[in-house]
């Protein structure tokens, strides 16, 4: 699948929900809102405290996105919390 295959895809999943695989290697579905922990300081967010996603995006460059109080991160900034 070439990368715009994969964009014009996307543009119809949905922004609340986010496929994940679990501890078990199992595939489960996070809904909006679910919580994170920052693993990396980031734009005044604190290392270790915990948020609410209340969105994921993909870019145009098909970077994964949280929105969180309306401002925008690269998910590899923080854990998901199960």
């Amino acid at each position: 699948m070439t990368t715009k295959q994969l964009l014009k895809t996307l543009q119809f999943s949905s922004p609340r929900v986010i496929y994940i695989v679990n501890w078990q290697n199992k595939l489960q579905i996070l809904r909006c809102s679910f919580k994170v922990k920052v693993l990396k300081p980031v734009n005044g967010l604190e290392l270790g405290k915990e948020y609410l996603v209340n969105r994921i995006w993909n870019t145009d460059e098909l970077k994964t996105v949280f929105e969180i109080n309306g401002e925008y991160y690269n998910y590899f900034n923080f854990d998901i919390i199960m």
